[in-house]
C-alpha cells in the first residue's frame, strides 16, 4: 500500500508524531501494566517505509521513558505488521533490519475488522492506507443504478452518484476501523493516522494521482476496445 509518496508523507509528519508522543503518550501507565510496548502498523506493505516509521516511534517512546522513569530494566517492544492476506509477508520479513531492537509478528487481515485481543495494543500507526475502501460499493457494479461506473476505474471525473456511493462506503469503513481500534488499544494508548486529503475547493482530477488514473483508465479502455473489434 505504500510508495515514495507515503515516505514523503511520513517525513512531513514525523515531527508532529514526535511531539504528540512526547506530550500525550502515557508511558508511565503503559509500564505499570507491562514492560513490553506493543505497536501495530496497519497497512504495512513490504517495507522499508514501515521499518523507518516504526523505528522512529520506538526512539521517541524510549526517549520519553528514560526521561521520566528511573528504569530498573529496559523496555521491550513487540511489533505487529498488518496487511491483507495477499501481502508479500515473505519479502517483508526477509528485509527486516538486522539491527532491529524489537520482536516481530505478522498479522494478516483487513484493518476494517478486529485484528487483536481487547486492550492489547499501546500504539497503532497507519500511513497512506485508509484511503482504500474495504470493497467496491454495490451501486457501482449495478447496471441499473445511477451510480454504475461504466467505463471508469475510479471516482475521478465520475458522476455525483458515484462519488456519493464511495463516500458512503468510506464512512462505513471508518466507523468499523475506529470501533475495532477502540477495543484493541488500552487506556492511555495512542493512534497515529496519516491519510490522504484535499481542500474543499481542490478537485481530485487536479492531483498527480488523478492524472495518473485518467491516463491508466484511457489506456485500459483502448485495450478493451481493440480486443472487442
Amino acid at each position: 500500500m505504500r510508495d515514495n509518496t507515503s515516505r514523503e508523507a511520513s517525513n512531513v509528519v514525523k515531527e508532529m508524531i514526535n511531539k504528540a508522543i512526547t506530550k500525550k503518550f502515557d508511558v508511565k501507565n503503559m509500564i505499570s501494566i507491562s514492560r513490553t510496548i506493543r505497536i501495530a502498523d496497519l497497512g504495512c506493505s513490504v517495507g522499508p517505509n514501515t521499518f523507518i516509521a516504526m523505528q522512529n516511534v520506538i526512539a521517541v517512546v524510549e526517549k520519553k521513558y528514560y526521561s521520566q522513569v528511573l528504569p530498573s530494566e529496559k523496555l521491550e517492544f513487540q511489533m505487529f505488521f498488518n496487511d491483507h492476506i495477499s501481502n508479500d509477508f515473505n519479502t517483508l520479513f526477509a528485509s527486516l533490519p538486522v539491527d532491529r531492537q524489537y520482536f516481530v509478528a505478522g498479522v494478516p487481515g483487513s484493518f476494517y475488522e478486529l485484528l487483536f485481543p481487547s486492550s492489547s495494543l499501546q500504539f497503532v500507526h497507519s500511513a497512506y492506507a485508509l484511503h482504500w475502501l474495504s470493497k467496491v460499493p454495490k451501486k457501482l457494479l449495478d447496471k441499473k443504478s445511477l451510480a454504475w461506473n461504466k467505463g471508469k476505474i475510479h471516482y475521478i471525473g465520475a458522476s455525483d452518484e458515484v462519488r456519493n456511493a464511495c463516500a458512503a462506503q468510506f464512512e462505513k469503513d471508518m466507523e468499523n476501523f475506529l470501533n475495532a481500534r477502540s477495543k484493541e488499544i488500552i487506556a492511555g494508548g495512542m493512534m497515529v493516522l496519516i491519510m490522504v486529503g484535499l481542500p474543499d475547493d481542490f478537485q481530485p482530477s487536479e492531483t498527480s494521482t488523478g492524472v495518473t488514473f485518467n491516463f491508466l483508465e484511457s489506456s485500459l479502455m483502448d485495450m478493451v476496445n481493440a480486443m472487442s473489434h
